[in-house]
Order: structure tokens, then sequence, then C-alpha cells
């Protein structure tokens, strides 16, 4: 293996995990979760 599959390989590793993180991230909760809760509610 070349080290630039490497290094590609470990970009791509980092890459997903910080947006994992940033999807994730304990202040964005209530923004992601709230489209959900609002579709639950009666419109009535």
């Amino acid at each position: 293996m070349s080290i630039a599959q490497v290094v590609y390989g470990g970009a791509l590793v980092v890459l997903l995990a910080s947006i994992t993180k940033y999807y994730y991230a304990k202040k964005r909760h209530k923004r992601i979760e709230a489209p959900k809760y609002k579709m639950l509610d009666d419109d009535d």
C-alpha cells in the first residue's frame, strides 16, 4: 500500500469523525429534534 493511500484513508476517517461530532453536538440537539416533534403535534 502506498503512502498516498494511507494519507487519503486517514483524511477520510478524520472527515467522517468531524462531521459526526458536529452533527451530534449537544448545542445542536434541540434544533435537530424540533422538526420531529413538530410533525407529531396535533394541528387542532
